[in-house]
């Protein structure tokens, strides 16, 4: 018996051990686990530092990319990349893709021209082996991964690189002095209501201030926010929201809430803009660089808040493309995933204003840690960052250049002739179809084909 009871003693102290010891293994593992994690959020891509020969890259900014390829070839040393800024960048790249010939292993193209380049195989589908870049997606947000699909959503035509969420840019002293809300937080939840932002304007108005430059923005932002056409090239912007704000810029305007020219842009706006008779502006995140450039000696007195009433649209932003004529593909890849996903080449985009879009950059100390002294020393990227989720998802289109032309002339037509706005809604829907509507059918009938 006593040999028995020592055996069983034995026993049990060996089943505690291998238990132990499993359960150490167990916890080293989901250590493992949560580096490799950690790791991977550091650097989402493999570098091989083998690689090399040219590449060309065409750009609208050439200065901003010294430092990029610089911090490039730390990584790629045996890489040559011949950076071209060109203006009429589009124009140019979409000539040589017609031709065949001629075009660069890596072009920046802007949100506004991408969709001429999302037809007939021009560019490369990233989704596709070698680039895979699907495996990508979840450090976006599905505005900034969708926008630069194919229209049918199926090919991947762009790289996600910068976004660019509206913001509503404001003079906090003018705003205090005016009795308004002046607090970012504050005030943006006051503009919410229309009725409120209808009251500010008037107030403003009543001491010869204007609220905004252009008359229409609330309208036409909200339209930046739908797009045109879905993917199936039906009319997005026929909305009963849509017509309530058409309502609300006619009564801004008999206020005069705008005096409809550039405020940064045209002499005479930035004659008011430096008179502060301009209170506000509403666009891209990029206007803290432009008022900051513009109007050096307004620092502090401005401040950044999300749009009013309501209204989340990405404003803006490019991408990188990678044309299927380069000769070079491997190598372009190389360096189109260093410039959108490696935490060296943020550091550089963000001292240009480039707003990041991946949260592996976004959730970083030192990004959510800036802070911008024109604005009185807010973080005002960590505001950009936290809009970014509100944009709704919307497709580009080839004839989104053309359907803007009906409905901004559509719309000026409503506000000068006082037509109502559901009516006048329902006749840039009609005109857009009748005008558009065999460019619909082709390019419906070359999806069909893919």
């Amino acid at each position: 018996m006593k040999k028995k009871y020592s055996f069983m003693v034995m026993m049990l102290f060996f089943v505690i051990l291998f238990a132990a010891c499993s359960n150490k293994g167990a916890s080293t593992g989901d250590n493992n686990n949560d580096g490799e994690k950690e790791k991977k959020n550091e650097r989402l891509f493999e570098i091989d530092a083998s690689l090399e020969g040219e590449i060309t890259f065409w750009t609208f900014t050439p200065d901003i990319y010294i430092d990029i390829v610089k911090g490039f070839n730390k990584d790629y040393p045996n890489i040559k990349v011949k950076v071209v800024g060109m203006e009429g960048l589009e124009n140019q790249l979409q000539t040589t893709l017609a031709a065949g010939t001629g075009a660069p292993d890596v072009s920046q193209v802007e949100q506004g021209s991408f969709a001429r380049f999302s037809t007939n195989y021009l560019l490369e589908d990233l989704l596709q082996p070698p680039y895979n870049a699907g495996q990508y997606k979840e450090y976006l947000t599905d505005y900034n991964w969708e926008r630069w699909h194919s229209v049918d959503g199926k090919r991947l035509l762009g790289m996600p690189w910068d976004v660019t969420p509206g913001i509503f840019y404001y003079r906090e002293d003018i705003y205090e002095q005016m009795g308004l809300p002046s607090d970012p937080e504050e005030l943006v939840e006051f503009l919410q209501s229309e009725e409120n932002v209808l009251d500010a304007a008037q107030t403003l108005a009543a001491n010869d201030i204007y609220m905004w430059d252009w008359r229409d923005l609330p309208a036409v932002q909200y339209g930046d926010s739908l797009g045109y056409f879905d993917s199936d090239y039906n009319w997005t912007r026929n909305t009963d929201r849509m017509a309530e704000l058409f309502d609300l810029v006619k009564s801004g305007i008999q206020l005069g809430w705008a005096p409809q020219i550039c405020g940064l842009c045209s002499d005479e706006g930035r004659q008011l803009m430096m008179q502060g008779k301009i209170a506000s502006l509403a666009g891209g995140s990029f206007l803290a660089r432009e008022l900051a450039n513009v109007l050096p000696e307004q620092s502090g007195q401005w401040r950044a808040t999300r749009l009013p009433l309501d209204v989340n649209a990405g404003l803006g932003g490019s991408s990188f493309v990678i044309p299927a004529q380069g000769k070079n593909k491997e190598l372009a890849w190389a360096f189109v995933q260093w410039m959108t996903l490696s935490e060296e080449a943020w550091k550089v985009f963000v001292e240009h204003s480039v707003q990041p879009s991946y949260t592996h950059i976004t959730a970083l100390p030192w990004y959510q840690e800036l802070t911008n002294e024109y604005l009185g020393g807010q973080q005002d990227y960590k505001l950009y960052s936290s809009l970014e989720g509100n944009i709704p998802v919307k497709r580009m289109t080839p004839l989104d250049g053309s359907a803007w032309t009906i409905f901004i002339d559509s719309l000026n037509e409503s506000i000068n002739n006082n037509i109502d706005s559901k009516t006048i809604l329902n006749q840039i829907e009609t005109d857009v179809m009748k005008e558009l509507g065999s460019e619909i059918e082709k390019l419906k009938e070359e999806l069909s084909k893919y």
